[in-house]
């Protein structure tokens, strides 16, 4: 197989440019099975590590939000449906710790799988009844 089939090879299994290809071939000597192994562990990674920033920028913003206290219930929606719910009233009896280990820990396990697929909303409910909507979007913050 010469380099430029490799090469495409490269393009096709992992969508990549040209330029990545070489690049990825060359750091393997130029054997493409390495080279495809090499890559495909990169990406898993660079996956893992957007998870892990995402999934700290979620548990941020309840804590953040607990903290700020008049909170009932957090669940987190897709299209309207809720697919994961924590009732908040436990903070209110002074077991805020418990609740930012434990439970939050679970919940943003949950809201990191939910948001890979995105079209996913936190959802804060308060006592008199008013309710906020935070994106889940894995691209972009969590707003505000």
């Amino acid at each position: 197989m010469t380099e430029l089939e490799k090469i495409d090879e490269l393009r096709k299994r992992l969508n990549l440019s040209y330029r990545e290809a070489r690049e990825a071939l060359q750091q393997a000597n130029g054997d493409l099975l390495e080279a495809l192994i090499q890559k495909e562990t990169a990406n898993k990674k660079d996956v893992q590590s957007e998870l892990e920033k995402w999934s700290s920028t979620l548990v941020e913003k309840v804590r953040t939000i607990l903290h700020q206290g008049n909170v009932t219930r957090i669940k987190i929606k897709k299209e309207g449906k809720t697919v994961a719910e924590l009732p908040a009233t436990v903070g209110a009896l002074g077991i805020v710790g418990v609740l930012l280990s434990a439970e939050l820990a679970i919940l943003a396990g949950i809201g990191t799988v939910a948001a890979l697929f995105n079209r996913y909303t936190l959802e804060i409910e308060r006592p008199d009844g008013t309710v906020e909507e935070h994106s889940l979007d894995i691209n972009s913050e969590v707003d505000n």
